[in-house]
């Protein structure tokens, strides 16, 4: 151990690290980890209604069975199970395609067709062919959104004014 070793040693640390300056400044461990769960609760919300209305649209007679309790509960099951997936995903390091809108509706679409394959087997004649389609349109509203809703929904704002104001 040479003389540099040891008074780097006992040098303390530097004042922007000790005072809580740059990324992490005025947040706390506990601040920062409320943030997480929010932005999770945050995506599965919205990783629920875009499955559910997609097995709701895909479905067989879906619009003659709107009112069905047992429609209604597959396409609950469906959303719930892609929701839980799309936050047990944020755990892995593939969740940095959800910063992408085409990655991101590529993942939700197939977690759409694996929760619609697990929840319920097909109602088409031709397997899982109903799941497929779930997931394509699930990842199509999932690209629409994304459109539609950054920025605090800019777009629809700016339609709305044009249209009525």
């Amino acid at each position: 151990m040479g003389r540099a070793d040891i008074f780097r040693m006992a040098a303390p640390a530097p004042t922007y690290q000790r005072a809580g300056v740059g990324r992490n400044s005025g947040i706390g461990e506990k601040n920062l980890m409320s943030i997480e769960w929010k932005r999770r609760f945050r995506l599965f919300v919205q990783r629920f209604w875009q499955p559910t209305s997609a097995c709701m649209t895909c479905m067989p007679g879906s619009w003659g069975n709107i009112m069905s309790l047992a429609h209604w509960a597959i396409a609950f099951h469906t959303g719930l199970l892609t929701g839980l997936l799309a936050v047990l995903f944020t755990f892995t390091p593939a969740a940095k395609l959800y910063g992408n809108r085409y990655g991101n509706a590529l993942i939700v679409g197939s977690l759409t067709a694996l929760g619609d394959a697990y929840a319920h087997v097909s109602h088409y004649r031709i397997p899982y062919v109903e799941h497929i389609v779930t997931g394509v349109i699930s990842g199509l509203l999932t690209l629409a959104a994304s459109y539609l809703f950054e920025d605090r929904a800019r777009r629809l704002r700016a339609a709305w004014a044009r249209v009525f104001g």
